[in-house]
């Protein structure tokens, strides 16, 4: 069975940038005023294979990550589950694709101890809505148990705001948020293949004077496109795939207000204070520690133009306390700073330079909308909200490539294509505004109760016109 590490081998390192038009994506939100949406998840990787692998065939299979969360009630132990899985999936011909595997009742160990089994990313390998058959894959199992203590927040000292809030991960708040992504390009796993080697490399001690690896990513782009969301997903993600190698994670929410002081130059010694904290945390071996920053820009503001004044500001100590800092956790194996900004020319240079990964997080496309919004109307379904179609009886509405590949419009059915209208008249909102979309719909509608699906699709399209006619201009 691969480590993450032998995973992280065989996986190119993610490019330095992505592509403004590769990086379209939402994000859900996990917020009082946002409830993160998570599309339906069929139970279809757990199908019988009838054709037999071939007599002979190489060992260069693919890869295919399983995920097991356990009940919170489990006191098994994360190895013995993870050898119960691999026992299970050895016994079973079935197709790997993306989605939940049913536990068999008669594995009463796997039945009392697991909440779900998910396999993961195997649209990595498969194009065209292929399926991997299991004498294709190597499934590497990742077994977990999620956390609900919620954040722990680090007190400031005189009436102070908290310097930072801290997350153990993987923690239930953010379950199922880094697959509710929807995304225009394989950017989620870009992310996962750069974070894997940049462990890799530390952990093999490849010299940094030599081969450079700062391990900070910066997300930007325009408010509302879920950088923040892909963040804390991502440190999600990680957690889990490297449980094995880091047994406790710790996420550290930096805020960065609270790092300003109202006395001069008091503000680049709480940054100091700040990361010698974190520092600290890292010094333990098995623990894997997430810095996020949101909205960078507030600690790493351009010096150039502080300096256009008669002299110094105290925002140019704190951007060099923070540089300052940032190079000595870089001696840390176990350390991945993540940081966002809405206005990356406010950024100063020095930092934008130390960023391995300047990934643009831009509005989505008509392909990302569509989705977005399918998604919507699966859950809706899901929950007796509104009905199922007209012709449709199963659990997944087609998706957009699906439909891009019929020969004719006639094939297309007919909620899907009121579903790309919407998707259409959503031109230039937010991926956080469209997943409030469907929400003001259903209050749109003139009888509440109603679950009449094409009553509501038709809803959704005059609802998506009314939102961005009102848009400021």
């Amino acid at each position: 069975m691969s480590t993450p590490m032998e995973i992280a081998e065989q996986n190119p390192m993610l490019d330095d940038t992505i592509h403004p038009h590769n990086a379209s994506m939402d994000l859900s939100h996990q917020n009082s005023t946002e409830s993160t949406i998570i599309p339906v998840a069929e139970p279809i990787a757990t199908k019988t294979i009838d054709s037999s692998p071939p007599p002979c065939f190489n060992d260069n299979k693919f890869l295919v990550s399983v995920e097991v969360c356990l009940k919170p009630s489990s006191t098994a132990r994360l190895e013995d589950v993870q050898r119960a899985v691999e026992r299970m999936l050895e016994k079973r011909s079935m197709s790997y694709v993306d989605g939940l595997v049913l536990i068999p009742v008669e594995d009463l160990f796997l039945v009392e101890n697991v909440e779900r089994i998910c396999i993961c990313d195997t649209e990595e390998w498969v194009k065209n809505n292929d399926v991997l058959l299991f004498w294709q894959v190597k499934p590497v199992v990742h077994a977990f148990q999620l956390t609900d203590e919620g954040p722990c927040e680090e007190l400031g000292a005189d009436g102070q705001p908290a310097s930072f809030n801290e997350w153990i991960l993987p923690a239930k708040e953010f379950d199922g948020l880094w697959e509710s992504l929807i995304y225009e390009s394989g950017v989620k796993q870009r992310l996962l293949r750069y974070a894997a080697t940049a462990l890799l490399f530390t952990q093999k001690g490849v010299d940094p004077n030599l081969v450079s690896c700062n391990r900070i990513i910066l997300l930007h782009g325009p408010p509302g496109t879920g950088k923040t969301s892909l963040c804390k997903a991502l440190a999600q993600k990680l957690s889990i795939r490297f449980n094995s190698r880091y047994p406790h994670c710790q996420l550290i929410e930096v805020n960065a207000h609270s790092l300003f002081s109202k006395w001069f130059s008091e503000s680049g010694k709480l940054v100091a204070k700040l990361f010698q904290k974190i520092q600290e945390m890292v010094e333990e071996d098995n623990n894997l520690v997430f810095v996020l920053i949101d909205e960078v820009e507030s600690l790493a503001a351009a010096r150039k133009a502080a300096l256009s004044g008669s002299e110094p500001s105290d925002s140019i100590r704190v951007v060099n306390a923070l540089l300052t800092q940032m190079d000595k956790l870089k001696s840390a194996p176990n350390v991945i700073i993540l940081t966002t900004s809405n206005i990356t020319t406010a950024i100063d240079v020095a930092f934008v330079d130390r960023a391995d990964i300047k990934a643009y997080v831009g509005p989505p496309t008509l392909h990302v909308r569509y989705e977005i919004l399918r998604s919507c109307v699966e859950e809706l379904i899901c929950k007796g909200i509104i009905s199922t179609f007209q012709g449709y009886d199963g659990l997944s509405i087609p998706s957009f490539s699906s439909l891009k590949e019929k020969a004719n419009a006639s094939e297309v059915p007919w909620f899907c294509k009121q579903l790309i209208e919407a998707a259409e008249a959503c031109e230039g909102l937010s991926g956080r505004s469209l997943r409030k979309l469907p929400f003001l719909a259903h209050g749109s509608l003139a009888d509440p109760y109603s679950h009449d699906p094409s009553n509501f699709l038709c809803t959704m399209i005059e609802t998506a016109k009314r939102e961005m006619s009102e848009l400021p201009e």
